[in-house]
């Protein structure tokens, strides 16, 4: 069950009645087993990808300006954000250009993840021990990125910047380039142009 006022910046942010977004609870991890992760490609002021990990039943979330990369070489800056809710994974459509995130949204790629971490005893370490730490690794099972990825924090405040990084494993490839190659969304397989019409049909 996610911690009261989880939720609380996501709500604040949002008017309900014009924004499709969902607005979700805190207290739903709606019967999943296993921890989900999902990448969103989101066509705002900016292009970004929202880079979201299940924790504690809600999605713990950071823009990364320039996608995720599959080359353990590349380092990705990942700004902190609000926490979501769950029902937000599912979440693929337009928003209303003078609500807050405006734009379109795509659900880029999904699946579960697991932590890589262990302790001395070889228990996995809870992911929000890792987050409160600063450094977490997850393994990613999606439909476009698998394998280990880190996430480092460099600056801790209002603002925290992060670092997302691909882990040298059987997974990495310096010769990928999902976010150019792999442009269309896992859940319906609409390109971000089909998105954005079908929202405006839809109104």
């Amino acid at each position: 069950m996610a911690e009261k006022g989880l939720l609380e910046k996501y709500h604040e942010k949002r008017d309900f009645d014009i924004s499709s977004e969902p607005f979700g609870s805190e207290n739903s991890e709606g019967g999943t087993k296993k921890p989900i992760f999902v990448i969103q490609k989101h066509d705002a002021s900016n292009l970004h990808y929202d880079f979201r990990l299940l924790v504690s039943g809600v999605l713990k979330s950071w823009a990364v300006p320039k996608g995720p990369s599959t080359d353990p070489d590349e380092k990705r800056l990942a700004i902190r954000t609000e926490d979501h809710p769950l029902e937000y994974a599912d979440f693929e459509g337009g928003i209303p250009e003078d609500q807050y995130g405006g734009g379109t949204v795509m659900v880029w790629d999904a699946g579960t993840y697991k932590s890589q971490k262990t302790d001395k005893k070889g228990n996995s370490i809870p992911m929000e021990k890792q987050l409160e730490k600063g450094r977490a690794t997850v393994i990613l099972e999606g439909k476009k990125l698998k394998g280990a990825y880190s996430l480092i924090r460099l600056k801790k405040g209002k603002t925290e910047n992060w670092l997302l990084k691909k882990v040298k494993d059987s997974d990495a490839d310096a010769r990928r380039n999902p976010t150019s190659t792999e442009k269309n969304s896992v859940l319906t397989g609409r390109s971000m142009e089909e998105i954005r019409k079908d929202s405006e049909k839809n109104g």
